[in-house]
Order: C-alpha cells, then sequence, then structure tokens
C-alpha cells in the first residue's frame, strides 16, 4: 500500500463546496488549457489519412505522430518531478503551455512530414511538462474546495477527450494545418491566463530524485501492473492510430466516429469505471475490459475491408477503453509500494512506450504483410495483459477490500494526497473523486 503526505486531520468534508463550478479564475484558466491538452491525442485522428495523401507519406510515417509525440511523452515523465521539485508546479506549468504552443505552431507550418513528427516529438515534452503538473496546480489553486476542484478536473479530462476528434475533424476540412495553428491558438490564451491568474506555487521541502521512478520498478507489484498499461495501451494506439486508414472517410467525418467513441471514453472513464469497480472490483472489471478490447480489435482484424463494421467497433471500444484508463491506472496506484507521484511517473513512462511504439509497428506490418495483421497482435497482446494482470490478482483484492472500509481509509488519503503531488496522472483526479464520494458514505 502506497503512502502519502496529508495532512493530520485534514478531511475531505471539510472543504466541500455546495457548487464545484465557483472556482477563481487561476482554476479557470489551467482548466482550459486541461480541455486542450486532452484533445491533443484524438486532435489528428482525423487528419492522418489527408496527411498521408497531400504529403506524399507512408502510413508508416504518419504513424510516427504518435509515436514521436507518446515516446518523448514517456521518458519526459521521469524528469517532471525532478523539475518541479526545483522550479516549483506554476513554471514547470508554463513552461509546458510555452513548449506546446511553440511547437504545435511549427508543426502547423512544416513542409513535410519529417517536419511535422519532429515538432510533434517537442509538443509531447511540453504535454508530459503540463500533464504533471496541471491537476496539483488546480487543487492548490481552488477556493471552491478540493470536491469542487476535482469534479472540475474530471469535466476538464471528458471535454478534452470527446471533443478533440471533433475539432480536429473541423479544422482539419480547411486545411491539415488547421489542428495544428488551431492548438497552438488556444494553449497560447490559456499560457496568458496562466501567467497572470495562477499565484506562484511553493517548492517541496525535499526535492524529488531523478532516479526514484525507474528504481521503483524493482517492486512487482509496481512492474506488474505498469506492463500491463504498456500491453494495453499497445492495443489501444493500434486502434487508433491505425483504424481511420480502414474507414475512406473524409476529416469531417472521422472526426464525428472519434467524436461518438471520446464521448463513451469520457463517460466510462469518470463514471462508468467507479461503478463497475465498486460492484464488481477492480480485477474482475479489468479481466472483462480488456478481453473486450481483445475481441474488438480481433473483429476489425477480421472485417477490416467492412468499413461499417469498422466504424462501430471503433465506437464501442470507447466504452472499454475508458474502463480501462481508469481501472488499470486504479490497479497500480492501489497496490504500489511507493509514493504515488513516484509511481505516477513510472508507470507514465512504461505505458506511454507501449502507446508510442504500437502505431509505428502497425504502420510497418500493415504494409508488409497486411492490415489485419497488426491488429490480430494487439489483441493477443491485450490478452496477455489480461493473463498478467492475473498475477496480482490477490493483492488487487486486498486494496479494493481495505478501500470499502467504512469511513476515513489509508488508500482514500493516498489517493487525495496524490493529485496535490508532481506528478499525477490524468487519472489520478478520478480515482480522488471515488476516494472522496467513498468518505461522504
Amino acid at each position: 500500500m502506497s503512502t502519502s503526505h496529508a495532512h493530520p486531520g485534514h478531511t475531505p468534508a471539510a472543504h466541500h463546496s455546495p457548487s464545484p463550478f465557483r472556482q477563481p479564475r487561476a482554476v479557470w484558466a489551467v482548466a482550459f488549457a486541461c480541455v486542450i491538452s486532452f484533445m491533443g491525442i484524438g486532435l489528428v485522428d482525423p487528419i492522418l489519412p489527408a496527411l498521408a495523401t497531400q504529403l506524399d507519406a507512408g502510413h508508416t510515417q504518419v504513424e510516427l505522430l504518435f509515436t514521436s509525440y507518446l515516446v518523448v511523452t514517456a521518458v519526459a515523465m521521469l524528469i517532471t518531478g525532478w523539475v518541479s521539485s526545483r522550479i516549483g508546479a506554476k513554471r514547470t506549468l508554463v513552461a509546458g503551455l510555452v513548449i506546446i504552443v511553440v511547437f504545435a505552431a511549427l508543426a502547423g507550418a512544416a513542409g513535410g512530414i519529417g517536419g511535422i513528427v519532429g515538432f510533434r516529438a517537442g509538443w509531447g515534452l511540453g504535454n508530459a511538462l503540463f500533464i504533471a503538473t496541471s491537476l496539483a496546480v488546480i487543487v492548490g489553486s481552488a477556493s471552491g474546495g478540493f470536491g469542487g476542484a476535482i469534479v472540475l478536473y474530471e469535466t476538464a479530462l471528458g471535454v478534452g477527450i470527446a471533443t478533440g476528434p471533433l475539432l480536429g475533424g473541423l479544422l482539419g476540412t480547411i486545411s491539415w494545418r488547421g489542428p495544428f495553428f488551431g492548438v497552438s491558438v488556444l494553449m497560447l490564451v490559456a499560457l496568458v491566463a496562466t501567467v497572470v491568474f495562477v499565484d506562484r506555487t511553493p517548492t517541496p521541502d525535499t526535492p524529488s530524485r531523478l532516479s526514484e521512478p525507474l528504481a521503483a520498478l524493482k517492486h512487482r507489484n509496481l512492474r506488474t501492473t505498469s506492463l500491463v498499461g504498456l500491453l494495453y495501451n499497445w492495443g489501444f494506439f493500434t486502434l487508433l492510430g491505425y483504424a481511420p486508414f480502414l474507414m475512406n472517410l473524409s476529416a469531417l467525418r472521422l472526426g464525428a466516429v472519434f467524436f461518438a467513441w471520446g464521448i463513451l471514453v469520457a463517460l466510462f472513464a469518470v463514471f462508468g469505471a467507479v461503478r463497475l469497480k465498486d460492484r464488481f472490483g477492480t480485477a474482475r472489471t479489468l479481466y472483462a475490459s480488456l478481453i473486450c478490447v481483445a475481441v474488438i480489435l480481433a473483429v476489425i482484424a477480421a472485417f477490416s475491408g467492412t468499413v461499417w463494421v469498422v466504424i462501430a467497433a471503433v465506437v464501442a471500444s470507447g466504452a472499454f477503453v475508458g474502463l480501462n484508463n481508469t481501472l488499470v491506472t486504479t490497479a497500480v496506484m492501489s497496490i504500489s509500494p511507493v509514493l504515488r507521484n513516484v509511481a505516477s511517473a513510472t508507470y507514465g513512462f512504461v505505458r506511454f512506450i507501449g502507446g508510442g511504439l504500437a502505431p509505428f509497428a502497425a504502420g510497418l506490418l500493415a504494409e508488409s504483410v497486411g492490415v489485419t495483421v497488426p491488429f490480430l497482435i494487439a489483441a493477443v497482446v491485450v490478452l496477455v495483459g489480461a493473463w498478467l494482470l492475473s498475477t496480482v490478482h490477490r493483492a488487487l483484492e486486498d486494496a479494493d477490500a481495505e478501500a470499502e472500509r467504512p469511513g476515513p481509509s489509508r488508500e482514500r488519503a493516498d489517493a487525495e494526497a496524490a493529485v496535490r503531488q508532481v506528478p499525477a496522472v490524468a487519472e489520478g483526479a478520478i480515482l480522488a473523486g471515488d476516494a472522496l464520494r467513498g468518505d461522504r458514505r
């Protein structure tokens, strides 16, 4: 079980506000930036085919937009705590926003696929710095209470995931450059608001060490659940990165498909995961959800030439992607024996490596042996993840039992303390929200 630095005597109810949306301008500034940031991954989906056609690029080259972004994000997760502990969360947040503004604009101005891929890598660095600190800054700046800040962050997460593909499709109808310039402009607005409204944040008394995230992999439970995240993300990003090429749709219609997908991701990540976990437990819900993702990938492989089947499968996958995003994070955090900010860095590094390599591998396999192969491989990889999860089944059951005990628990205290630390993963807000509701029961 992880430990935390929660303040003695802290009770979530003492900070509860009747309206989660009565917050200072600083919170709204960062929440707006969160919405735009969470758009970042799904934003490029609708324009992938257009990039391949208009820039005369192969599918494998276009898939590098995911690979460069996610691999750099993964590596950067290892240093976010170290950076923030020395310059403060606000400066780290601002640095991330500046990098996103610059590199998103450079990607829009690029003349070829190589330039876009390179600039997406820089964008990934900025995204890591921003995401790792945004949750802590929102919670620290909130005057509407801890609970209100968490609800607002959950809302930003859902809105960003759902609307990213739609914005990408709308701007992509104008030009493939549109989504990149659009993000740059919106993030510039968020940057100015953050600089003006967010107060300077202090640095912690004890700076983080660079070695902490990788050293934490010596712990079996953290290593195992992080690898489950890697294997699941391999399947997830195979679908997200290569399925657009199977649909033969315009940018706007692709945006609509992934908008429907994003709505399901958001709903099941924020609401469905918590309810199913409470009813069936973390492990059992994850087994079922991972198997469903594997089945969907197999269906896409079997019917890759039937557009309506691919569309239906992609949209349906959103429900299970949402469940997995939240519940794999739950599994990692609930049984890791290290501080949650360290576990967040370790898990972010491992899972995004899988997410980054999968689209590139899918492109190579599709071009060399056919489009069905990457989806079949992804299905098998996700099933291996479900099997690997079973090796820590008892630990997950024990963590669920501890969290369900009446009254405030150490597990819930850890979840709430984690959102005040850097780095934090986005799903940490959902876990903290569930913890807060649990303490009120």
